[in-house]
């Protein structure tokens, strides 16, 4: 094992930041790291940084220092991620498939404990030690931990074995714990394992061992019996410090070990058996690795550090690439990661499951398929479905044969045997012996469609011979059966369910076979396609031009065909269609198939026998859909569904089986019904009825005979007309009527014309006679004859036999009419009804012995006959025995028995001619057996001498056929024919036959002619040069001409060479770049002048070093670079010289610059001059051609001695022509500027002298300007007008910067005009922009913008800042001026980032102003604020109105909050009746208040509240609609729905407590608040109760209810509960845990009332301190039964349980009739609004149900 540093992926921190925790996830597509900081970076398997998110407490409260994460753990998925941490909490996050998902907690698991380290085996669950020795097992899907076992010592460390199975524990006091937490077939022993020496805080448990290290500087091995296997120990190294971590490759067979600065590794060595440690890696201040992770793929290991640094490594053992499409990379002895090189392309992790070292690895089949060996196993892998086998295979030689046509299993071929390997098992499928590899000749079917009632179909097809299918059940292992064909078979195919093979054989006939009866059928002949269409049992194929289509195989003979041009090349299924693909030419076409009949296949393969039904029925009745029919028939009645067997039946017009399924069903249900019960189709009268409709009636019969039902079961046969059956049915069962039921089959016989059974009945019991007279009345008389015939007494009774031979004789039955004859005695006869009968066997027979001259004819009568019934071999020898030879040598040579022909021809004497055609037929077989001296024979027998010749010459016997032609044709005729046979033979490719038959008829030119046409120009030369030399010469260059534009170089070259025109041959070569060639010829055929040319011409071509070598070589070198001179081809000159003569370049230059003076390209022979160093060449050359600047710019570059005084003397000449620039340009160049500034000066040419001066003589410029300076104060001032003027002459003077001075020195004090001020400063803004530089720009804009604004010139201003680009300062300048819509486009366009600056801007300008509504343009939540600031509530909330309902009900919650604290609960309410009550979460606790605040207030109990609690009721009823429709309610939807039901209640008492006769609704209303006091304020709502009570004169309960009263009040005056007595609501639904209002809510006047109204009736004797009981001995207003903890619902109109007599309301809500009848009645005696607006809420908020009583509103 080798590691290679790859890169560092989380930086070195200073000081100690130690990586606590690091995992990689099972995909391979992430590592997780945890930081000092408690945040987990999540990286890609590249190892760029690609997330993070920070992990959390158990407890906000705690803060995020007060734990440390342990441990990290990937799901088996790879997209959950559980993080151990040491406040007791495992956090389980689930952070997606993707980086950048949202992370989201998904579990938590709480513990007693810290949490110390943690594991996730694949598996299993979550594995977690704790610091109290739990370890224990975390369940995500349940959300609950348990605990596995219990130790006493702090758990250390915890790791999983590689199959994700099991898992071992280290504990504080060296205890290791093995423990497993699924199935392990190689599982050990769990429980203690060993005590280790010391705490082993780094532990690993690999293929072989559990290694343990730690603080003691060894590294420990152990066994799995917790056996020490082998120890490393390291205590006397002093550089080593102790081990702190260890991670396990995934293959388990290295390992690397973490210390102070440095890694050690150890691999497992299979050969040695033993682990051995490799070089190790240090690392200089890396310090203590404190966390390690091995990628799942083995090829990564990540290090983290004590200072924070995690480094990626690359674990390696040996790589290699094959065919650059695919990386091997060996990262263990028994792990290779083979990757894809090719973009889209899948890879795999190939691993021994037994460890074994992994050999080579080769990808094949189509670069889809792998294949890899280990000593022990092979492993074979599907890329694309990454399924990976190992099967035990041991060394064979490597001569296996790999086929992968199917996709699920790899059929392997070696040394006759055939093994098949299902892709992703670790098994060998089966095995089986075969000589046959084409993959046409095996079919594997795997699993690939579902079958009713089988889980698993996996059958083989193969051949065993070519004659013979055997068929093989790979499941259980046997053999299905074979298949024996007359032909050799060349194509065989299971379908998808392996119950049906279609095969073709080499004649192309297409057969199908059912594997389960074996029963074999033809059904296409001349095939040359079929397919199986996918997912079906639909068959397509091709027989010549017609497509045939077989929708339902179970009904063969039904075939779809269509005529197509073309041949089929792909049945494609996709996209709800199937098409065939149909090649006609160059162009494919597409045939649809019809989709439905193939879906009702996989309707029938599903069991859906409706949906097939469904189908059927929308399709029209054709042949096709019959079979179907047909078929869901069978199908449902083996699945005993009669009903759809009956339909079935019904649409085939089958009406019997239709009527008798209808009358089983009958049978069935009644049976079922009357004596059985359960199914109707397990009834013993349904099985026989069905065993009779299969025809099985023996099993019916079984079933009759075990329900002792003998009479059913002889009906049953009388019934079917089975009286053979019944009767012997009868006589084993001895049934009494036996004699009567044969009496009835006799009747039976002869009613039904059956005389024949009659006849044999009475022979059988020995009626003889009439036995006879039934077979005569039957038509019978063969029956009868041999009935006499049997019976010796019967022939001698002459009318008897009279009888049966004229019945005979009558129905042309002569043999056995003549049989009786010869029995009677009468020959003639006999001999005369056996010739009619044709019975001549018989006929020849008789007449031997009594008529012998008739046998000769007879013989030939036999042998016509036997001719007419093409039985020829037979005539023969008739014909023969009858002398008739003709006929014999006919029959002989049809029945092709050519020696007896021959034999039969030889004795034959016949002159007329008649034997010729038999000669001819003779001739041609014995031609065809190329016995060709007796087919000549007989040729010439029979006169067919061209045949002969003819056949000699198809032979390509010239010899024997030209002798013939020699003596039987003239010569004419012989030239015709053998030029004909030549171009036969020409037209076959047998041209060298052909030629000789040209030849031998003095015909060369046309074997030229054949030759030239072949290209075989060889041959042709030979018979040029034979025939024709004259014509050689011309003929080559012709061909060679030809070859030449052929491309055919070579041969054109010889024949160039033939023809002595080697030059051509050069130029052809010349002229495709075939240089080597045409120097080649050159050389050859032209000497050294013509090959130095070419070769010099060859160099050109190639250039640069290639042209070099190639001159060199052949010593030309020099000749070449002066010839390329010579002939003006300077470039390749140069080319060569640079490259091999650079001393000839200065003479190039020279040569090439004189050329170019010649044509009058002057400047372009200067630069040559100049790089032949010959630059006075070069001014020579512009003197003599006058042209002066040129001369001076070549002596300024070239010869700078004579520069100075060229230029001067041309500046004086400028001048004098005032050419002032050019003037200047000069002397400057001649470097005497101080010539310039005096000559300008002197000719007052001031500017232009203090420019040059400023420019070059910079010493002198002030002097220069002082002196300039002084002659202008003599007629100006120094006044602003002074100023100005002087500005400009220097702005004149290009003089800006003094211009600029001097417009600045103008300020307020000597100008109070703000228009000139702004002049003359913009003025010198904008010389500052245009010719200053940039920063000067800058500094002179901040002096002069401060100046605009404090004048108020505030565009002017920002104009000057966007000059500078000071784009902040222009928009300052803007908003100072409150140009806010210029300062908004300055900044959108030059500066976005300062928009937001100036809307903030512009809001604190209008927020200042006071501006609400252009406030609210701009920020509508800011406007807002201000109302809200202002006071003004409805402005706002008009305003917010407009802007969604967010905004909206953001202010109205603020406004009913406000509301609320100044007590106004109605007002808050009344804006929530207006404005809605949305679904938001944030405004739940307003809505809880306002109900609360209501149901607390005072004088809320008579009939003027009403709209009040309407409107809250209505409030909370609109909310819980809200709620509902969008279903996001929860327990919040269930706390509104509480306080709907007390509003509604508020609201009914309110309407009904002002009218007497609804007084005791009003009260029970009261009453039924109660069990709600745990909302409403409790000494409130008993107090209401109490009165209410009390005015009814329910006095029991008034004092109940007034004494708990007083109880609440002391309760709250002492703020406690414990003082309450609850017996009297013991059993009742009232709570007794109620929040204690923080007041009394009754003034001390009522409560002394109260008081003493309860003082005064407990002295009266009459009232009791109870409550009410009901039928179930429960008080009466309890919706919870005391007894049984039934909860009854509580009436909508008292909230009374509904128990009797009730209402129901279409939502499920119950009404009590009584109470209900009573509110309705009253809604219809009063005018109460009031009552009916209860009314009308009822209706919407419960929906009127069909019992409901009707009413209307008024």
């Amino acid at each position: 094992m080798q590691l290679r540093y790859l890169k560092n992926i989380q930086e070195v921190q200073d000081g100690a930041a130690k990586i606590t925790a690091m995992a990689w996830s099972n995909n391979n597509m992430k590592l997780a790291v945890c930081t000092a900081d408690r945040v987990i970076m999540l990286f890609d398997d590249t190892g760029e940084k690609r997330d993070k998110f920070s992990t959390k407490p158990i407890d906000a409260k705690y803060g995020k220092r007060s734990y440390i994460v342990k441990g990290l753990a990937f799901s088996p998925d790879s997209n959950k991620l559980a993080v151990a941490q040491t406040d007791n909490i495992v956090f389980v996050y689930k952070i997606g498939d993707d980086f950048g998902e949202k992370k989201v907690i998904c579990n938590k698991f709480i513990q007693t404990s810290a949490v110390t380290c943690i594991a996730w085996p694949s598996a299993g669950p979550i594995v977690l030690g704790c610091a109290d020795g739990k370890v224990r097992a975390a369940h995500c899907k349940t959300n609950k931990a348990q605990t596995l076992y219990s130790t006493d010592s702090y758990v250390c460390s915890i790791v999983s074995n590689n199959n994700g199975t099991g898992f071992i524990s280290g504990h504080a006091d060296g205890s290791i714990v093995r423990w497993y937490v699924a199935e392990d077939p190689m599982a050990k022993k769990q429980g203690k394992l060993v005590v280790h020496s010391i705490s082993p805080y780094a532990m690993a448990w690999t293929s072989q061992h559990i290694c343990v290290a730690g603080p003691d500087k060894k590294v420990v091995f152990y066994t799995a019996d917790g056996m020490l296997a082998q120890q490393f120990d390291y205590f006397r190294d002093i550089n080593e410090k102790e081990f702190t971590t260890m991670c396990c490759s995934p293959s388990g067979q290295a390992l690397c070990v973490g210390s102070y600065d440095r890694l050690r590794i150890f691999s497992w060595s299979p050969r040695k058996n033993l682990w051995e440690e490799n070089a190790s890696k240090e690392f200089k201040y890396l310090y203590s690795i404190t966390a390690l992770a091995w990628k799942k793929d083995g090829s990564r290991i990540a290090v983290g550090s004590l200072c924070g640094g995690v480094e990626l490594f690359e674990s390696v053992l040996k790589r290699s690439v094959w065919k650059n499409k695919f990386e091997l990379t060996y990262v263990g002895p028994s792990q290779v990661l083979v990757k894809a090189l090719t973009p889209g392309a899948k890879g795999v992790i190939l691993k021994s499951l037994y460890g074994y070292e992994i050999e080579d690895v080769k990808i094949m089949g189509g670069e889809n398929y792998l294949i890899a060996h280990t000593p022990e196993t092979m492993l074979l892998g599907d890329l694309q479905k990454n399924l990976l086998s190992e099967i035990p295979w041991a060394n064979s030689g490597g001569n296996e044969k790999y086929y992968f046509e199917n996709d699920n299993v790899c059929m392997i071929f070696n040394a006759g045997e055939l093994s098949l390997v299902e892709y992703g098992k670790n098994e060998i499928l089966g095995s089986v012996r075969t000589e046959f590899m084409n993959p046409h000749l095996i079919s594997v079917r795997i699993n690939e469609r579902k079958q009713r009632n089988v889980e698993e179909t996996k059958r083989l097809a193969y051949l065993l011979d070519l004659k013979t299918i055997s068929l093989e059940d790979l499941v259980f292992g046997y053999s299905l059966g074979q298949i024996t064909h007359d032909s050799k078979i060349d194509w065989i195919e299971l379908n998808e369910t392996g119950k049906k093979i279609l095969f073709r054989d080499k004649r192309s006939r297409l057969n199908l076979m059912d594997v389960e009866t074996m029963q074999k059928i033809s059904i296409l002949n001349y095939c040359t396609f079929v397919q199986w269409i996918p997912n079906s049992d639909v068959i397509v194929a091709q027989s010549r031009d017609n497509m045939c289509v077989w929708y339902n195989i179970d009904a063969p003979e039904r075939v779809t065909m269509l005529p197509i041009k073309g041949d089929i090349v792909d049945v494609v299924r996709e996209d709800g269609k199937t098409e065939v693909v149909v090649q006609e030419g160059t162009h494919q076409f597409s045939y649809e198939l019809d989709e439905g009949l193939i879906e009702f296949g996989t309707a029938i393969d599903d069991a859906d026998f409706n949906r097939a039904i469904t189908f059927l029925e929308s399709l029209e009745m054709t042949a096709e859909t019959e079979a179907m029919w047909r078929t869901l028939a069978k199908l449902s009645l083996e699945s005993k569904q009669l009903q759809i067997a009956e339909r079935c039946y019904s649409a085939l017009g089958d009406v019997s089986k239709a009527k008798y399924l209808r009358e089983t069903l009958n049978i069935g249900e009644t049976a079922a019904e009357t004596m059985y019960g359960g199914d109707a189709m397990d009834t013993p009268e349904v099985w026989a009825r069905l065993f009779i409709l299969d025809k099985q009636f023996k099993a019916a019969e079984g079933i009759y005979l075990e329900q002792n039902q003998i009479e059913t079961a002889i009906a049953m046969y009388r019934d079917l007309h089975m009286w053979d059956e019944a009767l012997s049915l009868a006589e084993a069962k001895a049934h009494p009527d036996l004699e009567e039921l044969k009496e009835n089959y006799t009747r039976w016989l002869m009613d039904t014309n059956q005389e024949e059974k009659a006849g044999q009945m009475k022979e059988n019991e020995g009626e003889i006679l009439e036995a006879l007279s039934l077979y005569l009345k039957a038509g019978m008389p063969t029956r009868a004859s041999r009935l006499i015939q049997s019976q010796e007494r019967l022939l001698n009774d002459s009318d008897l036999v009279s009888r049966v031979t004229a019945a005979l004789l009558k129905g042309e039955f002569f043999e056995q009419a003549g049989e009786l004859y010869e029995k009677t005695g009468q020959q003639e006869n006999a001999l005369e009804c056996y010739r009619k009968g044709e019975g001549f066997a018989k006929a020849v027979e008789l007449a031997r012995h009594y008529f012998p001259t008739e046998v000769v004819s007879l013989e030939e009568e036999w042998g016509d006959l036997l001719v007419r019934n093409k039985q020829l071999d037979a005539a023969i020898n008739h014909y023969i025995e009858s002398g008739k030879t003709i006929k014999a040598l006919d029959a002989a040579i049809n029945a092709r028995q050519w020696k007896k022909a021959v034999q039969i021809i030889q004795v034959v004497n016949d002159d007329s001619g008649e034997l010729n055609k038999y000669f001819f037929k003779l001739g041609q077989h014995y031609a065809s057996l190329r016995e060709y001296k007796m087919a000549e024979k007989f040729f010439l027998s029979g006169n067919f001498k061209k045949h002969a010749i003819e056949m000699y010459n198809s032979a390509g016997k010239w010899e024997q056929a030209h002798q013939l032609a020699s003596q039987h044709l003239d010569s004419n005729e012989v030239s015709t024919m053998y030029v004909g046979q030549a171009q036969e033979l020409e037209q076959q490719g047998r041209f060298k036959e052909a030629e000789k038959l040209y030849i031998s008829v003095h015909e060369p030119d046309l074997a030229i002619s054949m030759y030239k046409k072949q290209r075989q120009y060889d041959n042709m030369m030979r018979l040029v040069q034979t025939y024709h030399p004259d014509l050689v010469q011309s003929t080559h260059t012709h061909l060679a001409q030809e070859l030449e534009g052929e491309g055919n170089h070579k041969s054109a070259e010889s024949h160039f060479v033939e023809a002595g025109d080697w030059k051509s041959a050069v130029h052809m070569y010349r002229a495709v770049d075939l240089w080597e060639d045409a120097y080649r010829v050159a050389q050859k055929h032209g000497g050294p002048h013509a090959s130095k040319q070419v070769a010099f011409l060859w160099g050109k071509t190639l250039g640069g070093e290639s042209a070099v070598k190639l001159l060199t070589k052949f010593g030309i070198l020099e000749q070449g670079i002066d010839y390329a001179c010579e002939s003006y081809q300077f470039e390749f000159a140069f080319e060569l010289a640079k490259i091999a003569m650079k001393e000839k370049i200065e003479d190039i230059h020279y040569k090439y610059a004189m050329a170019l003076e010649d044509e009058g390209k002057f400047k372009e022979a200067e630069d040559q001059f100049i790089k032949a160093k010959k630059p006075k060449e070069a001014v020579l050359m512009f003197v003599h051609n006058q042209d002066w600047d040129s001369a001076q710019r070549v002596a300024e570059e070239h010869d700078p001695d004579s520069v100075s005084d060229v230029l001067v003397g041309q500046a004086k000449n400028a001048f004098e022509g005032k050419d002032y620039h050019k003037f200047e340009s000069l002397l400057l160049r001649a470097q005497r500027p101080e010539l310039a500034v005096k000559q300008y000066k002197d000719n007052g040419l001031w500017p232009e002298a203090l420019r040059v001066c400023k420019e070059y003589l910079p010493n002198k410029l002030r002097a220069l300007q002082d002196e300039y300076e002084r002659s202008n104060m003599t007629s100006g001032s120094q006044g602003a007008d002074g100023l100005l003027g002087q500005g400009r002459k220097w702005e004149e003077s290009g003089e800006y910067q003094r211009a600029l001075e001097c417009y600045l020195k103008i300020d307020s004090s000597n100008v109070k005009d703000v228009n000139v001020l702004s002049a003359a400063w913009t003025k010198a803004a904008e010389l500052a922009i245009k010719f200053l530089e940039p920063d000067k720009a800058e500094e002179v804009a901040t002096v002069v913008g401060p100046r605009l604004v404090e004048i108020g010139k505030f565009s002017a201003a920002a104009q000057l800042y966007l000059g500078v680009e000071m784009v902040r300062e222009a928009i300052d300048a803007f908003i100072s001026g409150e140009e806010w819509a210029k300062a908004k486009k300055v900044a959108k366009e030059l500066e976005p980032r300062l928009e937001g600056y100036v809307d903030e801007k512009y809001k604190y300008f209008l927020k200042n102003e006071g501006k609400a509504e252009q406030l609210a343009n701009v920020d509508i939540i800011s406007a807002l604020d201000m109302y809200v600031e202002q006071g003004n509530w409805n402005k706002a909330i008009n305003t917010a109105s407009n802007h969604g309902p967010e905004v909206l009900h953001k202010y109205v919650a603020m406004y009913a909050t406000q509301m609320i604290k100044d007590r106004q609960p109605e007002n808050a309410l009344d804006l929530y009746k207006q404005y809605g009550t949305p679904p938001y979460p944030a405004n739940f606790n307003i809505y809880k208040r306002i109900g609360i605040d209501l149901f607390s207030s005072e004088n809320m109990s008579t009939g003027n509240s009403y709209q009040i609690w309407a409107s809250l009721r209505d409030m909370y009823f609109g909310l819980v609609e809200n709620l509902s429709s969008t279903n996001s309610g929860g327990q919040a939807l269930e706390e509104f729905n509480v306080l709907l039901l007390i509003s509604h209640y508020y609201a009914m008492r309110s309407a009904t407590v002002q009218h007497k006769q609804l007084e005791e609704i009003s009260t029970k209303v009261a009453i039924s608040l109660l069990r709600h006091s745990d909302v409403i304020p409790a000494d409130k709502a008993f107090y209401d109760a109490g009165n209410a009570c009390k005015s009814i004169g329910w006095e029991n309960m008034a004092f109940v209810f007034l004494n708990r009263y007083l109880d609440l009040y002391e309760a709250i005056e002492e703020r406690s509960l414990d003082l309450l007595d609850n017996t009297d609501f013991v059993g009742t639904d009232i709570p007794f845990e109620i929040p204690l209002p923080d007041s009394p809510s009754l003034s001390d006047r009522e409560h002394e009332e109260v008081k003493e109204w309860v003082l005064a009736i407990s002295m009266d004797q009459k009232v009791e301190q109870t409550l009410p009981i009901d039928s179930r001995m429960t008080y009466e207003a309890s919706l919870v039964a005391s007894g049984s903890g039934a909860v009854s619902k509580p009436c909508i109109v008292t909230g009374y349980p509904v128990l009797g007599s009730r209402i129901e309301f279409a939502r499920g809500m119950l009404a009590n009739k009584e109470d209900w009848n009573k509110l309705v009645m009253a809604a219809k005696m009063v005018s109460d609004a009031n009552i009916q607006d209860v009314l009308k809420f009822v209706s919407s908020w419960c929906g009127l149900g069909g019992n409901t009583p009707n009413y209307a509103f008024h």
